[in-house]
């Protein structure tokens, strides 16, 4: 598996964020323009926390609070994990899965610069072992 920067750089940043003071109703509004699971939650450059569709189910909904009354921080999942662009893809999963997420913000330095889900992950995996299947074919067809 290679790092996880390789699949930064085939498709454009979906950083997506919000402060801490915002409502839940504004976060849910940004989930369903952008079509994404989460928002990050910066105070600041900081990051502090990270909202999900999970987070909005099970803090939320299922409490029966209100989408307008109830900030983020309130909701919000803090001090997420994150990782690096160099970071090896296996070991982000690794950490995905040791936790129970599946939004793992991207960090250089103090400054986060992306999000990557489990869903990118296996999907890259999924295209990168299509191509080695194609390859092997085409080394034993004799058509390499």
């Amino acid at each position: 598996m290679g790092a996880l920067a390789q699949i930064l750089h085939r498709r454009s940043a979906v950083l997506c964020t919000a402060n801490p003071d915002q409502t839940v109703r504004d976060a849910a509004r940004l989930l369903n323009e952008r079509e994404i699971g989460a928002v990050l939650v910066v105070e600041g450059k900081s990051l502090v926390g990270i909202f999900t569709e999970r987070d909005l189910l099970r803090r939320v909904v299922a409490r029966n609070r209100s989408l307008d009354k109830t900030r983020l921080e309130e909701v919000m999942t803090r001090d997420p994990i994150t990782a690096s662009p160099q970071e090896d893809r296996e070991n982000a999963i690794r950490k995905m899965q040791q936790v129970g997420c599946r939004h793992l913000p991207i960090m250089v330095g103090d400054n986060v610069i992306d999000v990557v889900s489990i869903r990118d992950l296996l999907f890259h995996e999924i295209a990168e072992r299509e191509a080695e299947v194609h390859q092997l074919r085409s080394y034993i067809s004799g058509s390499y």
